[in-house]
């Protein structure tokens, strides 16, 4: 496919369809994550299993985090496209899976499936991006893309409270059967590769020990405190064995001749920089994702779906910002975009922080889309800062570390920032339908995002001041992939 051709960007362009495939690719993750919240006590109701319904979002987490340096390596080495078909198939098989679960241990098994395709999906859609537009149409193209969550906002919570109202929790799972579909038959009929055949050698063993170092890190943060206490042997045989295998898989990588994370990617100022602000991204998004409506539902007495629409400004400011973004960088540079995104996080989040004494609605939807604005300046822009950085053989590693530091910092957030709420409302009598508690709780964990976006804000100043090399960011889909032997 010559440049030439794929001239113009947006949905009526040439690749059009191609762009609107990773929009569906990433609006299944996107509803994903929240259409299944609203709809957990009538899926309790149906098959039972109330104490273990969060493994639904724990075993998810733990799958799409742990997976993404697998496939962000196996898409460097065999190619974008059958990793994303992958990812695809993945996930349409678990969703199917999902809407015939019969208890919840089957459930959360089959979420397990779901979990290994959005490991997949996300990271490969946002480097098949990188991959299709130049540096310059990237600015318009994240916009695209960042409405997708936005959209997701307000169409995922919805849904499940729409089905959950009909007791048709089995739809929740069954609408991804059309999407996946359909983005799977115009990935399949529009993305082309040149496959280069040459033999690589996959890192079996350290993509092994990555993978259970992760997976047991995530799940001692997720469960410790809950399933178990943090000073219990449960919870310092599961951090142990984490450490003994992330070790173990630093010695690995050393020797590897093709590591499957790098850590030379890490030691470039830009990408580590870039990663710390990733990560910083994911544990205030979570935090402000979680007790945001409930904020606002305790203190202000609006109902949980207005509250909702509450924290949806927040993914209104998102793809606004990020829609800017574009014109800011490519006129001012990487680094003072990102700049700008973090001290309006930091005002944000800060402003959130000091009016939680004196709840009302409106400020605090006014206050979530000052702070979607700063995501969007921040996030968007470092993400392409980093991959522009890069050939192309590096894109898919370098996309998938951003990923799997933000899915990190979300796990680690939710962790952390709920031990903080915790401790406030038992500090408090234990009552978290009392407004004063709430108050105080969750102006405990506004405070701590506040902290989270002045570190945000040092990522950023930490970023270097030169722009990425020209050469390496004006990919075409067709480049040469290696294909494994």
């Amino acid at each position: 496919m010559a440049h030439a051709d794929r001239a113009g960007v947006g949905l009526r362009s040439e690749r059009g369809p191609l762009l609107l495939a990773m929009m569906l690719s990433t609006g299944l993750v996107a509803i994903d994550s929240t259409v299944i919240a609203t709809a957990v006590q009538s899926i309790v109701g149906a098959i039972g299993g109330f104490a273990e319904f969060p493994w639904l979002f724990s075993v998810y987490m733990l799958a799409s985090a742990v997976t993404v340096p697998v496939y962000a390596k196996l898409a460097d080495t065999i190619g974008r496209k059958p990793i994303m078909l992958f990812g695809i198939g993945a996930f349409l098989l678990g969703s199917i899976l999902a809407a015939l679960a019969w208890n919840m241990p089957s459930l959360i098994a089959f979420r397990l499936i779901q979990g290994l395709g959005a490991g997949a999906v996300l990271p490969m859609s946002i480097t098949m991006v990188g991959d299709m537009y130049t540096l310059e149409e990237r600015a318009r193209v994240q916009g695209y893309m960042a409405s997708v969550w936005a959209i997701s906002a307000v169409v995922g919570p919805t849904l499940g409270g729409i089905f959950a109202q009909f007791d048709l929790w089995r739809g929740i799972f069954l609408i991804n059967i059309p999407l996946c579909l359909a983005a799977g038959w115009m990935i399949w009929t529009r993305f082309q590769e040149k496959v280069e055949r040459r033999t690589h050698r996959i890192d079996y063993a350290g993509a092994a020990l990555f993978t259970g170092a992760l997976t047991l890190l995530i799940l001692g943060v997720l469960q410790g405190g809950k399933a178990w206490g943090w000073a219990s042997p449960q919870s310092l045989a599961v951090f142990g064995a984490g450490v003994v295998l992330l070790v173990a898989f630093g010695f690995v990588e050393r020797r590897a001749a093709e590591p499957v994370l790098p850590f030379y990617l890490l030691s470039r100022r830009l990408l580590l920089s870039t990663n710390l602000l990733g990560f910083c991204v994911g544990v205030g998004l979570i935090g402000l994702t979680e007790y945001v409506p409930t904020f606002l539902s305790v203190t202000t007495g609006v109902s949980p779906i207005v509250a909702g629409l509450g924290l949806g400004a927040l993914t209104l400011g998102w793809p606004i910002a990020a829609t800017l973004s574009g014109r800011v960088y490519l006129r001012f540079g990487f680094r003072p975009t990102a700049i700008l995104g973090g001290v309006v996080l930091v005002i944000g989040t800060s402003s959130l922080a000091l009016t939680a004494r004196t709840p009302s609605f409106w400020l605090v939807t006014g206050i979530c889309f000052v702070i979607g604005a700063g995501f969007g300046f921040s996030a968007v822009t470092t993400l392409v800062a980093a991959q522009s950085s890069v050939s192309w053989e590096e894109r898919g590693v370098v996309t998938g570390t951003q990923m799997l530091f933000r899915s990190v910092g979300q796990a680690l957030g939710a962790a952390v920032l709920g031990a903080v709420a915790n401790g406030v409302i038992a500090a408090h009598g234990g009552n978290q339908q009392d407004r004063a508690t709430m108050i105080s709780a969750a102006g405990s964990v506004f405070a701590a995002a506040a902290v989270v976006a002045v570190l945000l804000l040092l990522a950023a100043l930490a970023m270097p001041r030169q722009q990425p090399r020209a050469h390496a960011i004006v990919p075409t889909p067709t480049e040469s992939v290696a294909e494994a032997g």
